[in-house]
């Protein structure tokens, strides 16, 4: 099959499409880096959502497009203005697709759509109340495309993707700012250590979006691991694995964290025949060991 990824030099965008050449797939990126280093066996399509190049795309003929790429600069990113801009440039490309001979969407939402309920997120009964413009805007372009796409016979597949870690990550995120400072021998202070999330590795990720992109089912997917792990967790997971378990400390004064438990009920997309390979213990000690390297 023949799949084109934005957003596909990226950490998710990426890991799906390794997993797309594993598994015997013809996979392009569209990239505006033309000098962007690529996957082996991986086509350049040199361009962006803002202004598509459209006649390399149906030069290439995806049967499948999975959208990956978004603004998502941990500090930057949840409230910025360029959400606007993608939910537009998105929105756009999506009504080229069918020109383009495509026949399926695999877009990238956010488990932050959520409403956060205490309870395992579920697609077809947990609300949604985004909280941030982020959040905001990915609903919007669910609703937008699922408005567009099919009158135009293109399906249409929503990833709620939940809190992703591993090799390659931005080191602002979760687990490796905490590498950093474990690295650095600082103590381990955590404001919100009872808040509750659901981690995913990057590899899981990439097989789930893969497993969509060659189905034939629509609507909204979990992806995660259906298992919850505190920040305390995962803090002493780190420095127990880094031989520092003595950082972590207790930190008086700790705040609530209004997402204080974003959890999946993945059975939806376990129903596809998916399922998370790589253990939290695993994925962790793969990302200290990238850190290092």
């Amino acid at each position: 099959m023949r799949m084109l990824v934005t957003g596909g030099t990226g950490f998710l965008g990426g890991a799906m499409a390794r997993a797309a050449v594993a598994g015997g797939h013809e996979v392009a990126v569209l990239t505006r880096v033309a000098g962007a280093m690529l996957e082996p066996r991986v086509h350049r399509v040199v361009g962006g959502l803002a202004s598509p190049p459209w006649a390399e795309i149906r030069a290439f003929g995806p049967e499948v497009v999975v959208h990956a790429a978004w603004i998502t600069t941990p500090g930057a990113y949840l409230e910025s203005a360029e959400n606007d801009d993608w939910l537009r440039w998105s929105l756009g490309f999506a009504g080229g697709l069918a020109g383009a001979g495509v026949r399926r969407l695999v877009a990238l939402g956010t488990c932050i759509e959520y409403a956060v309920t205490g309870a395992p997120a579920r697609e077809d009964v947990t609300p949604l109340a985004p909280m941030s413009r982020y959040a905001r805007a990915k609903v919007a372009l669910h609703e937008g495309l699922r408005g567009c796409l099919g009158g135009m016979g293109v399906g249409l597949a929503w990833a709620r993707i939940f809190y992703p870690y591993g090799p390659g990550e931005h080191p602002a995120r979760l687990a490796s700012s905490l590498i950093g400072r474990i690295r650095a021998g600082e103590p381990l202070r955590l404001r919100t250590p009872a808040s509750t999330k659901d981690y995913i590795h990057r590899d899981d990720v990439g097989a789930a979006l893969l497993r969509l992109a060659c189905s034939g089912e629509e609507g909204a997917f979990n992806v995660g691991t259906g298992m919850g792990v505190t920040v305390e967790e995962l803090a002493r997971t780190l420095a127990g694995l880094a031989g520092r378990p003595e950082l972590v400390v207790e930190e008086p004064g700790v705040v609530v964290d209004p997402l204080d438990h974003v959890v999946a009920d993945a059975g939806r997309m376990k129903g596809l025949g998916w399922t998370p390979k790589v253990s939290l213990v695993d994925g962790l000690r793969g990302l200290l060991e990238s850190r290092r390297e």
